[in-house]
Protein backbone atom coordinates (compact mmCIF):
# COMPACT_ATOMS: atom_id res chain seq x y z
CA UNK A 1 0.00 0.00 0.00
CA UNK A 2 1.33 3.52 -0.81
CA UNK A 3 2.01 5.53 2.31
CA UNK A 4 -0.61 8.71 2.60
CA UNK A 5 0.93 11.95 0.93
CA UNK A 6 0.57 13.98 4.04
CA UNK A 7 2.11 11.04 6.03
CA UNK A 8 5.98 10.13 6.55
CA UNK A 9 7.47 7.08 3.83
CA UNK A 10 9.76 6.07 6.83
CA UNK A 11 10.11 6.35 10.49
CA UNK A 12 12.63 4.64 13.15
CA UNK A 13 11.25 3.42 16.22
CA UNK A 14 13.78 4.21 18.94
CA UNK A 15 12.67 1.53 21.10
CA UNK A 16 11.96 -2.24 21.69
CA UNK A 17 9.13 -4.78 22.86
CA UNK A 18 6.03 -4.00 22.81
CA UNK A 19 6.00 -0.66 22.22
CA UNK A 20 8.14 -0.98 18.88
CA UNK A 21 5.75 -3.49 17.92
CA UNK A 22 2.60 -1.05 19.30
CA UNK A 23 4.61 1.76 16.64
CA UNK A 24 5.51 -0.44 13.77
CA UNK A 25 1.81 -1.61 13.35
CA UNK A 26 0.57 1.87 13.06
CA UNK A 27 3.43 2.79 10.31
CA UNK A 28 1.97 -0.34 8.63
CA UNK A 29 -1.47 0.99 9.12
CA UNK A 30 -0.66 3.91 7.16
CA UNK A 31 1.30 2.64 4.42
CA UNK A 32 4.48 3.96 6.14
CA UNK A 33 7.86 1.73 5.89
CA UNK A 34 9.36 1.22 9.49
CA UNK A 35 13.24 0.73 11.13
CA UNK A 36 13.75 -0.71 13.96
CA UNK A 37 17.03 -0.35 16.04
CA UNK A 38 18.36 -3.50 18.31
CA UNK A 39 20.11 -4.47 20.87
CA UNK A 40 22.88 -7.65 19.93
CA UNK A 41 20.32 -9.34 23.03
CA UNK A 42 17.70 -8.09 20.37
CA UNK A 43 18.40 -9.66 17.27
CA UNK A 44 15.94 -12.20 17.03
CA UNK A 45 13.49 -10.39 18.90
CA UNK A 46 9.82 -10.43 17.53
CA UNK A 47 9.89 -6.26 17.32
CA UNK A 48 13.07 -6.58 14.95
CA UNK A 49 11.74 -9.49 12.78
CA UNK A 50 8.46 -7.44 12.16
CA UNK A 51 9.98 -4.10 11.57
CA UNK A 52 10.64 -3.42 7.77
CA UNK A 53 13.75 -2.85 8.21
CA UNK A 54 16.46 -2.85 11.23
CA UNK A 55 19.78 -1.77 12.06
CA UNK A 56 22.23 -3.40 15.20
CA UNK A 57 22.99 -1.08 17.68
CA UNK A 58 25.37 -3.03 20.25
CA UNK A 59 24.79 -3.66 23.71
CA UNK A 60 21.64 -3.27 25.66
CA UNK A 61 22.88 0.51 26.71
CA UNK A 62 22.98 1.44 22.91
CA UNK A 63 19.08 1.85 23.28
CA UNK A 64 20.15 5.25 25.19
CA UNK A 65 22.96 5.89 22.39
CA UNK A 66 21.32 9.45 20.87
CA UNK A 67 24.14 9.86 18.30
CA UNK A 68 24.40 5.90 17.27
CA UNK A 69 20.14 5.85 17.08
CA UNK A 70 20.40 9.59 15.01
CA UNK A 71 23.25 8.04 13.01
CA UNK A 72 20.79 5.09 11.84
CA UNK A 73 17.58 7.26 11.28
CA UNK A 74 19.59 9.23 8.65
CA UNK A 75 21.49 5.95 7.09
CA UNK A 76 18.30 4.48 6.65
CA UNK A 77 16.54 7.34 5.16
CA UNK A 78 13.83 7.74 7.59
CA UNK A 79 12.15 10.81 7.58
CA UNK A 80 11.16 10.72 11.44
CA UNK A 81 11.72 8.90 14.55
CA UNK A 82 9.30 7.58 17.38
CA UNK A 83 10.69 7.15 20.45
CA UNK A 84 7.95 5.42 21.94
CA UNK A 85 8.00 5.77 26.43
CA UNK A 86 11.04 5.10 28.69
CA UNK A 87 14.57 5.25 27.32
CA UNK A 88 14.79 8.51 25.05
CA UNK A 89 10.99 9.41 24.75
CA UNK A 90 11.54 12.38 27.43
CA UNK A 91 15.62 13.17 26.54
CA UNK A 92 15.44 16.81 25.18
CA UNK A 93 18.57 16.26 23.76
CA UNK A 94 17.33 13.58 21.84
CA UNK A 95 14.36 16.03 20.74
CA UNK A 96 17.09 18.29 19.49
CA UNK A 97 19.21 15.77 18.05
CA UNK A 98 16.71 14.48 15.85
CA UNK A 99 15.64 18.10 14.74
CA UNK A 100 19.64 19.44 13.90
CA UNK A 101 19.71 15.92 11.54
CA UNK A 102 16.92 17.15 9.85
CA UNK A 103 14.59 14.59 11.45
CA UNK A 104 11.45 14.78 12.85
CA UNK A 105 10.92 13.92 16.60
CA UNK A 106 7.34 12.08 16.80
CA UNK A 107 6.47 14.07 20.14
CA UNK A 108 6.21 17.26 21.60
CA UNK A 109 8.59 19.88 21.30
CA UNK A 110 11.96 19.75 23.74
CA UNK A 111 10.57 22.89 25.11
CA UNK A 112 7.50 21.94 26.14
CA UNK A 113 9.93 18.64 27.75
CA UNK A 114 12.08 21.30 29.29
CA UNK A 115 8.76 23.01 30.82
CA UNK A 116 7.27 19.77 32.16
CA UNK A 117 10.35 17.88 32.58
CA UNK A 118 10.75 18.82 35.90
CA UNK A 119 8.17 19.34 38.92
CA UNK A 120 9.60 22.26 40.64
CA UNK A 121 9.65 24.86 37.59
CA UNK A 122 6.13 22.58 36.53
CA UNK A 123 4.45 23.49 39.67
CA UNK A 124 4.94 27.04 39.37
CA UNK A 125 4.11 27.48 35.41
CA UNK A 126 0.71 25.64 36.17
CA UNK A 127 -0.23 28.00 39.12
CA UNK A 128 0.38 30.42 37.25
CA UNK A 129 -2.07 29.28 34.30
CA UNK A 130 -4.92 28.70 37.23
CA UNK A 131 -4.48 24.97 37.57
CA UNK A 132 -4.88 23.96 40.44
CA UNK A 133 -1.75 22.67 42.35
CA UNK A 134 -1.37 20.24 45.71
CA UNK A 135 -0.26 22.45 48.16
CA UNK A 136 3.57 22.20 48.42
CA UNK A 137 6.91 24.02 48.28
CA UNK A 138 9.70 25.31 46.03
CA UNK A 139 12.69 23.32 45.64
CA UNK A 140 13.97 22.48 48.77
CA UNK A 141 18.19 23.41 49.73
CA UNK A 142 18.19 22.46 53.25
CA UNK A 143 16.92 20.44 56.71
CA UNK A 144 15.61 23.85 58.59
CA UNK A 145 13.99 24.87 55.29
CA UNK A 146 12.04 21.48 55.10
CA UNK A 147 11.68 21.65 58.64
CA UNK A 148 9.63 25.38 58.34
CA UNK A 149 7.76 24.16 55.28
CA UNK A 150 6.40 21.01 56.56
CA UNK A 151 5.58 22.95 59.67
CA UNK A 152 3.56 25.07 57.20
CA UNK A 153 1.98 22.47 55.20
CA UNK A 154 1.37 20.11 58.23
CA UNK A 155 2.39 16.67 58.34
CA UNK A 156 2.54 14.20 56.72
CA UNK A 157 4.21 15.08 53.77
CA UNK A 158 5.48 13.81 50.52
CA UNK A 159 9.08 14.41 49.78
CA UNK A 160 9.38 14.40 45.70
CA UNK A 161 12.15 14.21 43.30
CA UNK A 162 11.83 17.61 40.72
CA UNK A 163 13.24 15.51 38.17
CA UNK A 164 12.03 11.56 36.57
CA UNK A 165 8.96 10.02 37.48
CA UNK A 166 7.77 6.74 38.41
CA UNK A 167 7.45 7.54 42.01
CA UNK A 168 11.52 6.90 42.50
CA UNK A 169 12.61 8.87 45.15
CA UNK A 170 9.33 9.85 46.95
CA UNK A 171 9.14 9.43 50.42
CA UNK A 172 6.39 9.74 53.15
CA UNK A 173 6.70 11.90 56.10
CA UNK A 174 5.04 11.63 59.62
CA UNK A 175 6.97 13.55 61.75
CA UNK A 176 10.48 15.56 61.90
CA UNK A 177 12.38 12.79 62.14
CA UNK A 178 11.40 11.08 59.21
CA UNK A 179 11.67 14.22 57.63
CA UNK A 180 15.53 14.50 58.05
CA UNK A 181 16.07 10.82 56.94
CA UNK A 182 14.02 10.73 53.97
CA UNK A 183 15.44 14.12 52.83
CA UNK A 184 18.55 12.63 52.77
CA UNK A 185 17.34 9.83 51.29
CA UNK A 186 15.51 11.26 48.18
CA UNK A 187 17.82 13.47 47.37
CA UNK A 188 20.51 10.34 46.85
CA UNK A 189 18.22 8.72 44.67
CA UNK A 190 17.40 11.34 42.99
CA UNK A 191 21.05 12.31 42.24
CA UNK A 192 21.20 8.96 41.24
CA UNK A 193 18.68 7.91 39.16
CA UNK A 194 18.28 11.44 37.54
CA UNK A 195 21.46 13.33 37.67
CA UNK A 196 19.31 15.67 39.53
CA UNK A 197 19.64 16.00 43.85
CA UNK A 198 16.77 18.68 43.52
CA UNK A 199 13.31 17.32 45.36
CA UNK A 200 10.82 19.18 47.17
CA UNK A 201 7.77 19.36 49.55
CA UNK A 202 3.79 18.30 48.76
CA UNK A 203 1.06 17.89 50.93
CA UNK A 204 -0.05 14.23 51.45
CA UNK A 205 -3.22 13.86 50.29
CA UNK A 206 -5.49 11.84 52.18
CA UNK A 207 -7.38 8.58 49.96
CA UNK A 208 -5.62 9.15 46.98
CA UNK A 209 -6.27 7.92 43.60
CA UNK A 210 -4.48 8.68 40.38
CA UNK A 211 -6.32 9.57 37.81
CA UNK A 212 -4.86 10.92 34.38
CA UNK A 213 -6.21 12.32 31.31
CA UNK A 214 -4.83 11.97 27.96
CA UNK A 215 -4.68 15.06 25.57
CA UNK A 216 -3.98 15.57 21.91
CA UNK A 217 -2.74 18.82 20.39
CA UNK A 218 -1.75 19.76 17.09
CA UNK A 219 0.70 22.62 15.43
CA UNK A 220 -2.02 24.37 14.52
CA UNK A 221 -3.28 25.49 17.89
CA UNK A 222 -5.97 22.84 18.45
CA UNK A 223 -6.08 20.75 21.77
CA UNK A 224 -8.31 18.54 23.22
CA UNK A 225 -8.86 15.71 25.72
CA UNK A 226 -10.14 12.21 25.48
CA UNK A 227 -11.04 10.83 29.20
CA UNK A 228 -9.79 9.70 31.89
CA UNK A 229 -7.75 6.62 33.07
CA UNK A 230 -7.79 5.39 36.58
CA UNK A 231 -4.40 4.33 37.72
CA UNK A 232 -4.11 3.86 41.18
CA UNK A 233 -3.78 0.12 41.32
CA UNK A 234 0.18 0.61 41.93
CA UNK A 235 3.05 -0.90 43.66
CA UNK A 236 6.10 1.04 44.46
CA UNK A 237 4.61 3.65 43.05
CA UNK A 238 4.37 1.68 39.62
CA UNK A 239 0.87 1.13 37.79
CA UNK A 240 0.11 -2.40 37.12
CA UNK A 241 -3.76 -2.39 36.30
CA UNK A 242 -5.29 0.45 34.55
CA UNK A 243 -8.93 1.19 33.33
CA UNK A 244 -11.06 3.84 31.61
CA UNK A 245 -13.15 5.96 32.91
CA UNK A 246 -12.93 6.09 36.27
CA UNK A 247 -15.54 4.69 38.62
CA UNK A 248 -15.46 7.53 40.39
CA UNK A 249 -15.85 10.11 37.92
CA UNK A 250 -18.81 11.76 36.73
CA UNK A 251 -19.52 13.64 33.84
CA UNK A 252 -19.01 17.23 35.16
CA UNK A 253 -15.88 16.61 37.06
CA UNK A 254 -14.85 14.98 33.84
CA UNK A 255 -15.08 17.91 31.91
CA UNK A 256 -13.56 20.12 34.41
CA UNK A 257 -10.61 17.93 34.72
CA UNK A 258 -10.66 17.99 30.77
CA UNK A 259 -10.22 21.62 30.63
CA UNK A 260 -7.31 21.90 33.27
CA UNK A 261 -5.70 19.19 31.15
CA UNK A 262 -5.90 21.22 28.21
CA UNK A 263 -4.98 24.36 30.02
CA UNK A 264 -1.82 22.73 31.28
CA UNK A 265 -0.81 21.45 27.39
CA UNK A 266 -1.98 25.36 26.17
CA UNK A 267 0.27 27.00 29.00
CA UNK A 268 3.36 25.16 28.01
CA UNK A 269 2.68 24.95 23.51
CA UNK A 270 2.45 21.58 23.72
CA UNK A 271 2.56 19.57 20.72
CA UNK A 272 1.27 15.48 19.91
CA UNK A 273 0.27 13.04 22.46
CA UNK A 274 0.60 13.84 26.02
CA UNK A 275 -0.60 12.86 29.90
CA UNK A 276 -1.59 14.93 32.55
CA UNK A 277 -1.26 13.11 35.67
CA UNK A 278 -3.84 14.31 38.61
CA UNK A 279 -4.40 13.28 42.13
CA UNK A 280 -8.18 13.23 43.30
CA UNK A 281 -9.66 12.60 46.85
CA UNK A 282 -13.14 13.31 48.07
CA UNK A 283 -14.01 15.53 45.43
CA UNK A 284 -10.97 17.50 44.77
CA UNK A 285 -8.26 17.12 41.92
CA UNK A 286 -4.81 18.78 41.62
CA UNK A 287 -2.40 18.70 39.32
CA UNK A 288 0.40 16.37 39.66
CA UNK A 289 3.13 16.14 36.53
CA UNK A 290 2.81 16.06 32.73
CA UNK A 291 4.58 12.84 30.73
CA UNK A 292 5.59 14.07 27.74
CA UNK A 293 4.99 11.34 25.58
CA UNK A 294 2.71 7.83 24.83
CA UNK A 295 1.91 6.23 28.27
CA UNK A 296 2.16 2.71 28.74
CA UNK A 297 -1.85 2.25 29.29
CA UNK A 298 -3.09 4.13 26.13
CA UNK A 299 -4.91 1.50 24.72
CA UNK A 300 -7.81 1.72 27.21
CA UNK A 301 -7.99 4.98 26.14
CA UNK A 302 -8.24 3.86 22.59
CA UNK A 303 -10.46 1.03 23.60
CA UNK A 304 -13.06 3.61 24.70
CA UNK A 305 -12.94 6.26 22.42
CA UNK A 306 -12.30 4.76 19.45
CA UNK A 307 -9.12 6.60 18.33
CA UNK A 308 -5.91 5.04 17.18
CA UNK A 309 -3.32 7.77 19.93
CA UNK A 310 -0.16 6.34 17.53
CA UNK A 311 -1.44 7.11 14.27
CA UNK A 312 -2.68 10.53 15.37
CA UNK A 313 0.81 11.15 16.53
CA UNK A 314 1.93 10.12 13.16
CA UNK A 315 -0.36 12.57 11.81
CA UNK A 316 -0.10 15.11 14.15
CA UNK A 317 3.85 15.05 13.73
CA UNK A 318 3.43 15.31 9.55
CA UNK A 319 1.68 18.28 10.08
CA UNK A 320 -1.97 17.17 9.82
CA UNK A 321 -4.88 18.79 11.90
CA UNK A 322 -6.59 16.65 14.70
CA UNK A 323 -9.43 14.87 12.93
CA UNK A 324 -11.12 14.68 15.81
CA UNK A 325 -13.21 17.46 17.83
CA UNK A 326 -13.95 18.04 21.51
CA UNK A 327 -17.34 17.54 21.33
CA UNK A 328 -17.18 13.96 19.44
CA UNK A 329 -15.02 12.62 22.50
CA UNK A 330 -17.96 10.63 24.44
CA UNK A 331 -16.76 7.63 26.27
CA UNK A 332 -17.89 4.04 25.34
CA UNK A 333 -17.83 1.16 27.37
CA UNK A 334 -15.45 0.22 29.94
CA UNK A 335 -12.03 -1.00 29.55
CA UNK A 336 -9.21 -2.52 31.74
CA UNK A 337 -5.42 -3.27 31.07
CA UNK A 338 -3.35 -5.27 33.07
CA UNK A 339 0.07 -5.10 32.61
CA UNK A 340 1.69 -8.75 32.34
CA UNK A 341 5.30 -8.14 34.35
CA UNK A 342 8.17 -11.46 34.78
CA UNK A 343 7.89 -10.62 38.68
CA UNK A 344 7.28 -12.98 42.26
CA UNK A 345 3.87 -11.43 43.38
CA UNK A 346 4.73 -13.09 46.67
CA UNK A 347 8.26 -11.75 47.05
CA UNK A 348 7.26 -8.10 46.85
CA UNK A 349 7.01 -8.52 42.78
CA UNK A 350 10.70 -8.72 42.50
CA UNK A 351 11.53 -9.10 39.16
CA UNK A 352 11.99 -12.81 37.55
CA UNK A 353 13.25 -12.74 34.26
CA UNK A 354 14.51 -16.26 32.05
CA UNK A 355 13.43 -18.12 29.33
CA UNK A 356 9.73 -18.39 28.76
CA UNK A 357 9.08 -22.05 27.67
CA UNK A 358 5.54 -22.31 26.92
CA UNK A 359 3.20 -19.14 25.90
CA UNK A 360 0.05 -18.88 24.74
CA UNK A 361 -2.37 -16.08 24.44
CA UNK A 362 -5.88 -15.39 25.40
CA UNK A 363 -8.37 -14.32 22.57
CA UNK A 364 -11.87 -13.98 21.79
CA UNK A 365 -14.83 -11.17 21.89
CA UNK A 366 -13.65 -7.60 23.52
CA UNK A 367 -9.62 -8.80 24.49
CA UNK A 368 -6.78 -7.24 22.92
CA UNK A 369 -2.95 -7.98 23.57
CA UNK A 370 0.14 -5.87 23.30
CA UNK A 371 2.88 -8.29 24.00
CA UNK A 372 7.01 -8.13 23.31
CA UNK A 373 6.84 -11.88 22.90
CA UNK A 374 4.65 -13.83 20.16
CA UNK A 375 5.87 -17.50 21.13
CA UNK A 376 8.67 -18.83 24.09
CA UNK A 377 11.58 -16.63 24.19
CA UNK A 378 13.75 -14.57 26.82
CA UNK A 379 12.89 -12.54 28.87
CA UNK A 380 15.85 -10.23 29.39
CA UNK A 381 16.95 -9.01 32.65
CA UNK A 382 18.80 -5.97 31.13
CA UNK A 383 14.97 -4.26 30.62
CA UNK A 384 11.78 -3.63 32.02
CA UNK A 385 9.92 -6.70 33.25
CA UNK A 386 7.09 -5.90 31.22
CA UNK A 387 6.13 -8.76 28.92
CA UNK A 388 2.68 -7.63 27.58
CA UNK A 389 -0.30 -5.59 28.40
CA UNK A 390 -3.51 -7.32 27.74
CA UNK A 391 -6.57 -4.87 27.29
CA UNK A 392 -10.25 -5.76 27.05
CA UNK A 393 -12.95 -3.84 26.82
CA UNK A 394 -16.61 -4.45 27.47
CA UNK A 395 -20.25 -2.29 27.37
CA UNK A 396 -20.52 -2.06 30.89
CA UNK A 397 -17.84 -2.29 33.69
CA UNK A 398 -19.12 -5.95 34.76
CA UNK A 399 -18.69 -7.17 31.97
CA UNK A 400 -15.22 -6.02 31.25
CA UNK A 401 -14.01 -7.22 34.40
CA UNK A 402 -15.58 -10.60 33.44
CA UNK A 403 -13.56 -11.16 30.25
CA UNK A 404 -10.57 -9.95 31.75
CA UNK A 405 -11.17 -12.84 34.22
CA UNK A 406 -11.70 -15.02 31.47
CA UNK A 407 -8.85 -13.55 29.61
CA UNK A 408 -6.17 -14.11 31.95
CA UNK A 409 -7.15 -17.83 32.98
CA UNK A 410 -6.13 -18.18 29.08
CA UNK A 411 -3.09 -15.96 29.09
CA UNK A 412 -0.43 -19.89 29.70
CA UNK A 413 3.18 -18.38 29.98
CA UNK A 414 5.77 -21.15 31.63
CA UNK A 415 9.15 -21.21 32.49
CA UNK A 416 8.91 -17.82 34.38
CA UNK A 417 7.08 -16.25 37.02
CA UNK A 418 4.35 -13.54 36.40
CA UNK A 419 1.74 -11.70 37.95
CA UNK A 420 -1.16 -12.71 36.36
CA UNK A 421 -2.43 -15.04 39.55
CA UNK A 422 -2.09 -11.58 41.22
CA UNK A 423 -4.44 -10.04 38.80
CA UNK A 424 -6.83 -12.58 39.34
CA UNK A 425 -7.29 -11.99 42.91
CA UNK A 426 -7.34 -7.99 42.20
CA UNK A 427 -10.42 -8.72 40.08
CA UNK A 428 -12.10 -10.87 42.68
CA UNK A 429 -11.66 -8.06 45.21
CA UNK A 430 -14.70 -6.69 46.70
CA UNK A 431 -13.40 -3.09 46.92
CA UNK A 432 -11.80 -3.23 43.45
CA UNK A 433 -15.12 -4.36 41.92
CA UNK A 434 -16.70 -2.05 44.14
CA UNK A 435 -14.37 0.51 42.68
CA UNK A 436 -13.78 1.61 46.20
CA UNK A 437 -9.53 1.36 46.19
CA UNK A 438 -7.24 4.27 46.49
CA UNK A 439 -3.20 4.12 45.38
CA UNK A 440 -3.07 2.35 48.55
CA UNK A 441 -4.70 -0.50 47.18
CA UNK A 442 -1.98 -3.40 47.07
CA UNK A 443 -0.38 -2.12 50.62
CA UNK A 444 -3.86 -2.42 52.27
CA UNK A 445 -4.80 -5.56 50.54
CA UNK A 446 -2.29 -8.21 51.63
CA UNK A 447 -4.53 -11.32 51.50
CA UNK A 448 -4.42 -10.70 47.69
CA UNK A 449 -1.16 -12.51 47.37
CA UNK A 450 -2.68 -15.93 49.18
CA UNK A 451 -6.06 -15.48 47.04
CA UNK A 452 -3.59 -14.99 43.82
CA UNK A 453 -1.47 -18.37 45.26
CA UNK A 454 -4.81 -20.06 44.91
CA UNK A 455 -5.70 -18.86 41.44
CA UNK A 456 -2.10 -19.94 40.84
CA UNK A 457 -3.20 -23.85 41.51
CA UNK A 458 -6.58 -23.41 39.56
CA UNK A 459 -4.43 -21.88 36.28
CA UNK A 460 -2.09 -25.60 36.37
CA UNK A 461 -4.65 -27.37 34.34
CA UNK A 462 -4.40 -24.59 31.05
CA UNK A 463 -0.86 -24.74 31.51
CA UNK A 464 -0.47 -28.29 30.99
CA UNK A 465 -2.06 -27.64 27.79
CA UNK A 466 0.79 -26.04 26.00
CA UNK A 467 2.19 -29.27 25.48
CA UNK A 468 -0.81 -29.34 22.67
CA UNK A 469 -0.98 -26.18 20.92
CA UNK A 470 -3.95 -27.49 18.55
CA UNK A 471 -5.76 -28.59 21.65
CA UNK A 472 -5.17 -24.83 23.23
CA UNK A 473 -6.89 -23.33 20.05
CA UNK A 474 -9.97 -25.59 20.17
CA UNK A 475 -10.98 -24.28 23.50
CA UNK A 476 -10.08 -20.56 22.82
CA UNK A 477 -12.09 -20.85 19.44
CA UNK A 478 -15.00 -22.59 21.88
CA UNK A 479 -14.98 -19.68 24.06
CA UNK A 480 -14.90 -17.57 21.90
CA UNK A 481 -17.81 -18.67 20.40
CA UNK A 482 -19.46 -19.63 23.91
CA UNK A 483 -19.73 -15.76 24.38
CA UNK A 484 -20.67 -14.05 21.17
Amino acid sequence: MAPLASVFAKVLVANRGEIAIRVIRACRDLGVRSVAVHSEADRNAPFTLLADEAVELGTPAEYLDIERIVAAARASGAEAVHPGYGFLSENQAFARACADAGLVFIGPPPEAMAAMGEKVPARERMRASGVPVVPGSDAISDPEEARRVAAEIGYPVLIKASAGGGGIGMRVARDGAELLSGLEAARSTAARAFGNPTVFLERYVDEPRHIEIQVLADAHGEVIHLGERECSVQRRHQKILEEAPSVVIDPGTRARMGEVAVAAARAVGYVNAGTVELIFSRGEFFFLEMNTRLQVEHPVTEAVYSVDLVAEQLRIAAGERLGIHQEQVVPQGHAIECRINAEDYARSFLPSPGRVTGYHEPSGPGVRVDAALTGPGLVSPSYDSLIAKLIVWGPTRQLAIGRMRRALTEYAITGIRTNIPYHLAVLDSPDFQRGEYTTHFIEDHPELVDAAREWEGRRKRFDRLLRDPAHVAAIAAAVAVSER
